[in-house]
């Protein structure tokens, strides 16, 4: 299993970071070390000063999947869920800086939380690009998210990704997060809700 992370997919998160609009979808991976379940706490990790929360719509793919038209990838997908893709903010600046690869500040051991069940699309309606999901810290609503407002859909996602790298089944795409970014605290306490269903609920140590 691996993880596909799309940077830069919402507008809104773009003018907050100051980052240009993509041509076309921007990928990373986490590999599958990244990923805690359970809703164990996450403990920031020693080598970041500022650790960033980046709550994302996910996608688990049901197939194999390669070279695949965009028509055809609502067939790829049938759970999701929301996660968070955990960003050593500090690291990843200078990686910029750089023109370093990012994956010391975002593929490091447990920097994506996911729910250990996802929910199936039909019960959420059925319609990939109409999901509402948010994040909260300490009882204060910090992101919301709608996915018909990404910059790249999912099936164009998948589509693109889909040209370089083979997806398999159980493997996760991190959608992209909208605005409203942000550090975490040792102490601080995380919801995750798609459509209000609790999603994630864990501590940060």
């Amino acid at each position: 299993m691996k993880i596909i992370c799309i940077g830069h997919n919402y507008d809104n998160h773009n003018r907050e970071m100051e980052h240009s609009r993509p041509a076309e979808p921007l990928f990373f991976t986490k590999p599958d070390t990244a990923i805690l379940r359970n809703n164990d706490p996450f403990y920031i990790p020693d080598f970041t000063n500022e650790c960033h929360y980046e709550a994302e719509l996910v996608i688990k793919i049901n197939r194999l999947v390669k070279a695949i038209d965009e028509r055809f990838a609502h067939r790829c997908y049938s759970e999701v869920a929301v996660g968070i893709d955990f960003t050593a903010r500090d690291i990843q600046r200078r990686c910029i800086e750089q023109g370093a690869p990012w994956e010391i500040c975002k593929a490091f051991d447990k920097s994506a939380p996911v729910p250990n069940t996802f929910i199936p699309l039909e019960e959420l309606g059925g319609d990939i690009n109409n999901l509402h999901f948010s994040l909260d810290v300490n009882g204060k609503t910090v992101q919301e998210g709608f996915s018909g407002d990404m910059i790249f859909s999912p099936d164009k996602i998948i589509a693109h990704v889909s040209k370089f790298i083979t997806l398999k089944m159980g493997d996760l795409i991190f959608t992209g997060t909208p605005v409203g970014v942000g550090a975490v605290k040792s102490g601080d306490r995380l919801k995750a809700s798609l459509e209000g269903r609790l999603m994630l609920d864990f501590e940060v140590r």
